[in-house]
Formats: structure tokens, sequence, C-alpha cells
């Protein structure tokens, strides 16, 4: 099994300051590239200070100067807010930056209050349209001259400028829909999924979906599948409890953006009611530290072990949840030290 990172800029009040995150996020990316993990991703979201990323090639192309190793993921970038040759040459660009350490992550996005800014009218459930169209033109746009007369984008003859500095960049699709795993396997895309706060049984369900898409594309498929899960390893009952406080804190913020029950206050998404959320949004403490990778390394390297036996290829650490800064540092430390070595 393989790990990568996924961290975000995140202020869960404006008592943090700016610089202070942001460096935050690149000594985070640094021990994981000192540690061998293989992709660093950034995610794209706006007006939210709980993940500032209005455009993930910035940061990415940051982070890979001063990491000279691990990949730079694009985890992911929501095709309905961009324009095909805009996105192609960006993502060319942090390749040709990177020396060719680009992973392309598309999506479809997922709060609904943002879409109703950046794209007034569009509903969350149909942006994946806007994802099948998206990536097949970006990447003519990288073999070469393209003209495109499509549902959603037409154009002219254009080209990126630049040219990605890999002949196949690797692309990556988020899936949780059937829909989403089909169109992934039969493109030959890799797949990130995260079962949010859900059970084991959730990503066992994600693995019945890809299995089925593999079976319609007649037994072919040669992508990686990768599992997204906040994680929190410690060894100290007040960083237990320090942990399972701040993803219940940030749980009840995202529970606000997805379900749009609560207000946003200058980038801060007002906390609702914990206790009444359902579903992806539950936030009861034994049933967090039960169904997130929370827990001693031996704990963590014992769920991540259910995980490998499911067939997942590579575990994405998702360490942005509102917790302490330094106790992301000690947490993402003993996942180093004790639980990586646990697997080849």
């Amino acid at each position: 099994m393989k790990f990568h990172l996924a961290i975000n800029l995140e202020r869960m009040d404006d008592s943090a300051d700016m610089k202070e995150v942001r460096d935050h996020t690149l000594e985070m990316v640094k021990m994981a590239d000192a540690a061998g993990f293989e992709i660093a991703w950034a995610a794209e979201h706006h007006a939210l200070e709980m993940t500032i990323a209005p455009n993930p090639f910035q940061i990415l192309t940051w982070w890979g100067e001063h990491a000279k190793n691990i990949r730079l993921g694009v985890g992911v970038v929501n095709a309905a807010y961009w324009h095909p040759i805009n996105l192609a040459g960006e993502a060319a660009m942090l390749d040709l930056l990177s020396d060719g350490r680009l992973e392309f992550g598309i999506g479809s996005g997922a709060y609904q209050r943002e879409f109703d800014r950046m794209f007034p009218g569009l509903d969350q459930r149909d942006s994946y349209k806007y994802m099948q169209e998206m990536l097949p033109v970006v990447q003519k746009l990288w073999e070469g001259d393209y003209a495109h007369d499509g549902e959603y984008w037409n154009f002219p003859t254009a080209t990126s400028c630049p040219k990605p500095v890999q002949k196949d960049v690797p692309v990556w699709v988020a899936a949780r829909a059937p829909i989403t795993f089909d169109y992934a396997v039969e493109h030959g895309c890799n797949i990130m999924s995260w079962p949010l706060t859900m059970p084991m049984s959730e990503a066992e369900a994600y693995r019945a979906r890809l299995d089925d898409s593999i079976a319609k594309n007649g037994g072919k498929y040669e992508g990686n599948w990768a599992l997204m899960r906040h994680t929190a390893v410690y060894d100290t009952e007040e960083d237990r409890e320090n942990a399972i406080a701040s993803v219940r804190r940030q749980l009840s913020m995202f529970g606000n953006l997805m379900t749009k029950s609560g207000e946003v206050r200058n980038g801060f998404p007002d906390t609702v009611n914990a206790e009444s959320m359902e579903g992806n949004f539950r936030v009861d403490p034994v049933m967090l530290e039960e169904n997130l990778s929370f827990g001693s390394p031996d704990e963590v390297t014992e769920k991540l072990r259910q995980y490998e036996k499911i067939g997942v290829d590579s575990y994405i650490y998702y360490a942005s949840m509102g917790m302490d800064m330094d106790q992301q540092k000690r947490s993402l430390q003993l996942f180093i030290d004790k639980v990586m070595p646990n697997f080849s």
C-alpha cells in the first residue's frame, strides 16, 4: 500500500495567523516527502476559511519547490468552474515547473452553496456532466491543436501552452456514485474515494461499485484506487480528546455547507447542531473514533489492514480537520514512525 497526504490551508476562526497556516502545510508536506509518501494533494474551494484553496496549482507549485520528490496532486479541480484551455495550461505549467510531478485530479464539486456563487443555477448533482466533457478536452489540448464544439464549451482551434513534461499525465477522478466509477474505469482513470465519517461498510460498498464497473468494462482496469480518511494517531489521552473534539467541530461546519443549514460569516461557516446530524455528517464521538483512522499506532495499523484487504492501492492521510497544528505534526510523525513500517 502506498501513502498520500491531503492537507488544506485551514482556519476554524480568525485567531489563526495566515502565514503560520501557510507554513504549516509546507512543513507537513516536507515531512511526508522525507518519509516517502507518494503524493501530496491540494483541493479547490472558494470563499471558505476552513479550506482556503482558490487555485490548487499555486500551492502545489510552492510545495514542489521545497519538497523535491513527492508528486503533486490536484485533489480535485471542479470542472464546471474552469474553461478547458485555462485548465489545460495551468495544469501543464505545474507539470513543467515540477519536472513532471503532476497528478491531475478532476471532479464535480461538493457544496451547493459554492455552486450558488461560482456557477449560479447549476445543481451540484448535474456537475458531473461538465467533468465528463472537460477531461477528454483537456487531454486533447495537451496533445496539440484541437477545436471543440460541445454542450458546455465551444472554441476554435487552440492548444495547451505549455505542454506537460509527462507524456501521459496520471488522471484521477473523485468517485462515490456508480456512474462516476463507470466513467473512470471506462476511461482508464485512477480513482479516489472518501467515505466521509461512514463505517467500513461504506468503503466496502465503493469496492463493490468499482468491481461492478470493471466487470462492465470487460474485466479491464489498470488504474489505482485510493481511499481517503481523516487520520489522527495519538499516544496520550489528551491528544485523543483533542482530536475527537476538533473533528466534531469541523464536521459541524462541513454539515452546514453540505445541507445549507447555517450561515457563513466572512468565510467561516456557523457550527450547526451536531446532535441532529445523520448519515454522512454524524458526529457521535464513539462512532468517529471507530470509523475514522483514529487511535494508537497499532489501532490505526489494523484499520489500514482492513483497507488493504479490500484492495485499496493507496491510503490518503487526510490531515486537515481543525486539529491544533502541533498535534497534527505529532500525529503525522507517529504515523511515519509506527504505522508506515508495517506496510511494504
